[in-house]
């Protein structure tokens, strides 16, 4: 059977994969109840969100704002985090994870991540702690959860704060607490092609009623809870959610379980696939991974018995009707703005081996009928018989 690169028929020819966001008459309803009210300001609607998302995640408390990158610098704020200071984070990430406490006057550090999860690795943090260090960013990277453990230990060895950079991770729980609410705080996004959206917002989570306190205050103008509207205590920004956004994430939250237990279920079809074939790596579900989001299904192109290399096989699943990228093509290290800041000693090599290696298939691929996910994998086990 010759591949569709080579002029054949694509394996998932005739396959719509299901488009984003998906929505129908509830967030029709939801937005038009906000307009009609007149209420259309940081109200009750945004009021009654953040409580069911901080439910949903096991949290305390939730404090919404504009996007992620606010919400990770609302946390770190928080956590104390200001010039002079410095931050691990991972250099396999999307670069608002780097820019949050850049934006705060604090050094972002990068530390490696584990090739085999995607995830900031704890060995490589553990080695660029200096006395300067005042938190650290783990990345739950397509949804996966971090080993919360070691870095819940790393953290209180150092006196320092877990801010978890959760914006792949709605629904995912790690030992059966959601992400998000493991470490001092935790930072989501609800930007257009997550898993849960209003085009943009954001959300911090915490159990810890100091740090709600703050990120309240800093989101707000610097205001206090029953204090007069016009004091202001803190330098802080405006960074509050509208209640149209409010609405539409409430409607959202409310497929949520149910589209992630279809992702997961998804996922492993093609787990199934790929777990024997040489030359691809999927990465390994921990048992304290309890549930698992899914904004990415990521696994490695490893290539080893291939005639073709990663960037050839995401060109040709791409011809076989499968939607897929090949994720980012550097490590935040070797981005233009990050020249110049301190990493690990040892290198960031499996950082450097995913921009490699790495195959993204979007998280919309999961929401289809196991069947066409069937045919995806199909298409995989296509490209091998040919190419290998």
């Amino acid at each position: 059977m010759r591949t569709a690169r080579d002029g054949g028929k694509p394996e998932c020819d005739g396959i719509v994969w299901p488009e984003w966001p998906v929505y129908g008459d509830e967030e029709r309803r939801a937005a038009a109840e906000v307009v009609d009210s007149g209420k259309w300001w940081y109200g009750d609607r945004v009021a009654r969100f953040e409580t069911e998302f901080a439910a949903f995640q096991d949290a305390a408390f939730a404090v919404s704002c504009t996007n992620g990158t606010a919400a990770l610098r609302m946390g770190l704020a928080a956590c104390g985090v200001g010039p002079g200071d410095e931050v691990i984070v991972p250099p396999y990430t999307f670069v608002a994870t780097a820019l949050a406490p850049m934006l705060l006057g604090a050094t972002p550090v990068f530390a490696d991540i584990d090739i085999e999860t995607a995830n900031l690795s704890p060995e490589s943090a553990s080695r660029v702690v200096t006395e300067r260090t005042k938190a650290i960013v783990p990345v739950h990277f397509a949804g996966l959860p971090c080993d919360m453990e070691a870095f819940g230990k790393l953290a209180a060895d150092h006196g320092i704060s877990v801010v978890e950079d959760a914006c792949h991770s709605w629904g995912s729980k790690w030992n059966g607490k959601g992400t998000g609410a493991i470490g001092r705080c935790g930072a989501f996004s609800f930007q257009m092609s997550k898993n849960i959206t209003a085009g943009e917002g954001g959300i911090l989570l915490s159990d810890d009623p100091k740090i709600a306190e703050f990120a309240r205050s800093y989101s707000n103008c610097g205001r206090r809870d029953g204090a007069p509207w016009y004091e202001h205590y803190i330098l802080a920004d405006n960074l509050r959610m509208t209640e149209v956004q409010a609405a539409l994430l409430s409607v959202q939250l409310g497929r949520l379980a149910e589209q992630t237990a279809k992702r997961e279920a998804n996922a492993g079809i093609l787990d199934r696939v790929l777990a024997d074939l040489d030359g691809v790596s999927i990465p390994p579900r921990p048992s304290a991974v309890d549930r698992r989001a899914y904004h990415i299904y990521l696994f490695r192109f490893t290539g080893e018995g291939w005639t073709i290399d990663r960037d050839e096989f995401v060109a040709a699943l791409d011809a076989e009707g499968v939607p897929c990228s090949s994720g980012y093509p550097i490590p935040l290290t070797r981005q233009p703005l990050f020249a110049d800041r301190r990493f690990d000693a040892g290198g960031v090599e499996a950082t450097e081996r995913l921009c490699r290696e790495a195959v993204w298939l979007p998280h919309t691929l999961l929401l289809a009928s196991a069947e066409a996910v069937e045919r995806a994998g199909a298409a995989i086990v296509k490209l091998a018989r040919a190419y290998r």
